[in-house]
């Protein structure tokens, strides 16, 4: 069923996918991270028109491949074919939001966050400096 939907990923479904995929890590979405999400599909210029119905449809096709074996080389195939490389460091971004949504990284999210940051080629200074936006923007007091 979901794989109907699975090849007709736009760029904007990508961003979303690892996002749930960096919630959904731990397996246990946080209501924190959900808020992300659901804010960052609100408000951010990526993505702008996009159907927020499209969310649940991305989590499902996100959880049934996180069911499967190779499941998260599979997400990444998927990205790569429709991701243009201009959005890799956005998508890092988004997902480092997410991780750091809690103000609590897991073992699992920094080991998620590690190989898209493999997987997305993201320079490592780069990353050093998306990793500390999102850091600064989720301190608390």
């Amino acid at each position: 069923m979901a794989h109907d939907n699975v090849h007709a990923m736009s760029p904007q479904d990508c961003l979303l996918a690892l996002m749930i995929a960096v919630s959904a890590s731990d397996e246990n979405i946080r209501t924190s991270e959900l808020v992300k999400i659901q804010s960052a599909v609100n408000i951010l210029p990526v993505f702008a028109g996009f159907d927020i119905d499209r969310i649940q449809v991305i989590s499902q096709i996100v959880f049934d491949l996180f069911e499967q074996e190779d499941g998260l080389d599979a997400l990444f195939g998927l990205i790569r074919d429709n991701l243009p490389e201009k959005l890799h460091e956005t998508a890092y971004a988004l997902a480092c939001d997410v991780a750091a949504a809690d103000g609590h990284l897991e073992e699992t999210e920094l080991r998620l966050l590690e190989e898209m940051r493999y997987e997305l080629n993201i320079d490592r200074l780069h990353a050093a400096a998306i990793e500390r936006g999102a850091r600064a923007r989720h301190t608390t007091l």
